[in-house]
């Protein structure tokens, strides 16, 4: 039999419920505020057939361009050949949610302020910049009560 090409082709498992989360989809997915610019996750619910994006937007991050009542507007690179286009598509509220992508570079952002401000009172400079890895400092390594273990290769016997 060959390959078939419907529309949810390959879905199988990728739109399925978690389990233990059948049946009602609870209240607070249909709560939350979405506002233009918000960065969303593309999931698409199994449950709602409805609104429900491709296959190939699953699990992509997207921006918010459009809100009306029962779904978004989202823009979502899509990798066509050689190149990668920002398609705009519609999906309803089940089927994203907010995107924690961000969330480390705005709280580093709000603790550099906070950093900036109290430096500034203090009168010193400070530097925000992220740094790598510093090296361990040095130290002396005592041998008293560590023994010095040689390391060396067992010589190789040939059995004949």
């Amino acid at each position: 039999m060959t390959n078939s090409k419907g529309y949810r082709r390959g879905t199988r498992h990728m739109f399925q419920r978690k389990f233990r989360k059948h049946g009602v989809i609870p209240l607070s997915t249909y709560m939350k505020v979405y506002k233009k610019g918000d960065r969303v996750d593309i999931k698409g619910n199994g449950a709602v057939q409805k609104g429900m994006p491709h296959k190939c937007y699953h699990g992509r991050t997207g921006i918010v361009y459009n809100v009306t009542q029962h779904a978004v507007g989202v823009i979502v690179n899509k990798r066509v050949k050689g190149r990668i286009l920002a398609k705009r598509i519609n999906v309803r509220v089940e089927h994203v949610k907010h995107s924690r992508c961000r969330q480390d570079f705005l709280d580093r952002v709000a603790e550099n302020e906070r950093k900036k401000k109290e430096a500034k009172e203090k009168g010193q400079i400070i530097h925000c910049k992220r740094q790598p890895a510093q090296p361990h400092p040095e130290h002396f390594v005592r041998t008293k009560y560590n023994k010095i273990v040689v390391l060396e290769p067992i010589p190789y016997e040939f059995i004949a």
